[in-house]
């Protein structure tokens, strides 16, 4: 993958006109105006159908306002810098761990691994995401954390099932802390003529991931003629996947302005966010089902649980954050 994004023909960067702060704007006003459009439609849908509680014009709103919250968020994170943008997902983080650990079986010999994933594992990594530590954060989970969780169980004289329990909460921090903290880490990339736009690699990741699963969503409604994994999810189809992966090129392209990517590039980094995004929904989809559960919680009106909408991005932004950094990074 890395060769044939060097094949594509990246043109060094030279930085777009508009300063860092103008481009953020920008492209927020463009976000906030298509929330109101969407906000706008759900009332004149509301209306068309008088006052019938009608179960699609009702998701719809639910989503909309669910986006406003998630949108909100984010320009608030993006205010504050970039440890406002760590703090953010350090908190998303924990909230994600929780909703997964609230959905596995865990037994009293759990307990202080448990402590120790939220109250010293999850902090240590965001530390060392504020300071920009890298090789700290791409091995401190994936190694220490591996090692030392296990060690921990075992100390509790608990084997009962204790490959299933040790293999949860390693799954847990993996998808929970590590591969979500990749979204701040972006912020520690030094590309020439990029600096201070680092932010936008974030917007540009989260405006492509989340357009890619409404359009995935959307496309399989309309076309969708074959599921994917039919045991899992019948209404994520092929169709369905391939057209989202299409919207996310246009997308990708539309957004180079305010990537260090040419056009072209831009569109293949798109269209492997997007797809790694919509699989990530499907694995995380197959352990909701074989909970029996269908969103991972309630935190966020009309979008089900913290880890219902950061999973897609969750399996997207490593791949995103390498991808940047053997190609563009310094």
């Amino acid at each position: 993958m890395i060769e044939w994004i060097r094949s594509l023909g990246l043109p060094p960067w030279t930085g777009p006109s508009l300063g860092p702060r103008t481009t953020t704007a920008l492209l927020f006003a463009g976000v906030f105006a298509v929330l109101i459009a969407a906000t706008l439609f759900g009332h004149y849908l509301d209306r068309r159908v008088r006052g019938r509680r009608v179960l699609v014009v009702d998701s719809y709103r639910a989503r909309v306002r669910g986006w406003w919250i998630l949108v909100i968020a984010i320009g608030l994170g993006f205010l504050a810098g970039r440890k406002g943008v760590a703090l953010l997902f350090a908190f998303a983080s924990f909230g994600a761990l929780r909703e997964f650990i609230t959905l596995s079986p865990t037994r009293r010999g759990d307990h202080w691994s448990l402590v120790a994933s939220f109250f010293l594992v999850l902090p240590l990594h965001y530390v060392g995401i504020w300071h920009g530590w890298s090789a700290f954060v791409g091995l401190f989970i994936p190694v220490y954390a591996f090692l030392f969780l296990p060690i921990v169980s075992a100390l509790s004289n608990d084997p009962k099932r204790f490959m299933d329990r040790a293999a949860n909460l390693q799954w847990a921090l993996m998808i929970c802390v590590y591969c979500i903290s990749h979204v701040p880490a972006l912020l520690s990339l030094r590309i020439s003529g990029y600096g201070g736009r680092q932010l936008l690699l974030i917007a540009f990741l989260v405006l492509v991931v989340q357009s890619g699963d409404v359009a995935e969503k959307f496309f399989s409604d309309r076309f969708g003629r074959r599921p994917i994994a039919p045991e899992i999810s019948r209404g994520k189809t092929w169709e369905g996947f391939a057209l989202a992966c299409a919207a996310g090129a246009i997308l990708g392209a539309l957004l180079a302005w305010i990537t260090p990517f040419s056009i072209i590039a831009s569109a293949g980094v798109a269209v492997v966010a997007t797809a790694m995004g919509l699989l990530g929904a499907l694995v995380m989809a197959a352990i909701k089902r074989d909970r029996g559960v269908r969103f991972w919680g309630h935190a966020i009106v009309g979008h089900g649980g913290l880890l219902d909408r950061a999973a897609p991005v969750a399996f997207a932004a490593p791949i995103y954050y390498h991808l940047i950094r053997a190609n563009w990074a310094l």
